[in-house]
């Protein structure tokens, strides 16, 4: 057994997507989470910024002399190649998991892909996807509005704005008839209720963070570093800015109160 932790980061709330999974999955781990509250969207930014960014996240992370480290942030994921590359433990991004997730989960080859502008334009889930299946046509969405719905706790499947803003982001994909989605955005999970509402049952979502832990999962017990069954997981929340904020938002997306394990990790 490896009792160190397993650190997850992300631009801000939408990584809890993937520690949602874990307390699941993997409630016997240890977890230190960074959400970059700060700097959020990263989705908007320069693939320069988002390099510089993931580095300092990493660099956060590595003080704690974690076991595995993995990018809940489809945007790090796909753009932030350089910072990834340096990274001495094992790593898991959202990106791979995802894309091979949604080559076995779709019908008819047409495979959507929902993300920020950063992921969208580097190619990084076409390139996955094709890698598996080259007969998959990708068709890709740029969806930025809806890191700030989650942001902003804008998650309720009954909220029509959110829905109208879902729904005129991906009517153009669904009329070329896609069957399944990557939610390709940590932060889009949390709406996917919304999302499934819009699509209809006979569309697939892949969460992409779910899937990342199912590969970190696998990576832990494959390597001899995952806990005992019988050891409880314990959890600790690190943001750069708004932890109250952080708190409040985080209870509404985890369904439990974590107000007293949030820190703040100031960014110089």
């Amino acid at each position: 057994m490896d009792k160190r932790p397993i650190g997850i980061f992300d631009s801000g709330l939408g990584g809890l997507s993937a520690v949602k999974a874990v307390l699941k999955y993997l409630p016997e781990e240890d977890i230190v989470y960074f959400g970059d509250t700060q700097r959020v969207p990263y989705g908007s930014r320069s693939a320069e910024t988002i390099e510089s960014y993931a580095k300092d996240d990493i660099a956060f992370l590595e003080k704690f002399d974690c076991k595995l480290i993995m990018a809940a942030c489809g945007t790090v994921s796909s753009v932030a190649v350089n910072a990834i590359s340096e990274i001495k433990e094992p790593f898991v991004g959202v990106v791979k998991p995802a894309a091979k997730a949604a080559v076995n989960a779709t019908r008819n080859n047409k495979i959507g892909v929902m993300a920020t502008w950063a992921t969208i334009n580097s190619g990084a889930y076409t390139k996955e996807i094709q890698k598996t299946n080259s007969d998959v046509e990708v068709l890709g969405v740029s969806c930025p509005v809806l890191v700030s719905l989650v942001e902003n706790d804008w998650i309720d499947e009954d909220d029509y704005i959110s829905r109208e803003i879902i729904k005129r982001y991906l009517t153009p994909i669904l009329e070329q008839g896609v069957d399944t989605i990557i939610l390709g955005c940590t932060h889009f999970p949390h709406l996917a209720p919304i999302i499934q509402s819009v699509c209809g049952d006979n569309v697939t979502l892949i969460d992409n963070g779910f899937e990342a832990v199912m590969e970190a999962k696998e990576i832990l017990e494959k390597s001899g570093l995952a806990n005992d069954k019988e050891h409880k997981g314990t959890a600790q929340y690190f943001v750069s800015d708004k932890t109250q904020n952080f708190s409040m938002i985080a209870k509404s997306l985890l369904g439990i109160d974590i107000s007293n394990k949030v820190s703040l990790k100031e960014i110089k």
